[in-house]
């Protein structure tokens, strides 16, 4: 259940992250500060491993993919 709901809020604060890359927030405002530096450590490993599209960055699908996996297993 603990497992779960931490899951279900990672997903919204990837999902803000998404939305940040789109608008451009100001990095010094303290919201956009710490969902960087929730998502950075789970995304920069997959960025490097994953190749170049072009500027089109699929880490946070890929972060998606792997959560809506792990839910589906605690369930």
């Amino acid at each position: 259940m603990l497992l779960s709901l931490f899951l279900e809020i990672y997903t919204w604060i990837l999902i803000a992250r998404v939305l940040m890359s789109w608008f451009n927030p100001n990095p010094y405002n303290p919201l956009v500060q710490f969902v960087l530096r929730l998502t950075e450590p789970v995304l920069a490993p997959i960025r490097r491993v994953l190749p170049s599209m072009g500027g089109l960055d699929l880490s946070p699908i890929v972060v998606f993919v792997a959560l809506m996996f792990v839910k589906r297993l605690i369930h």
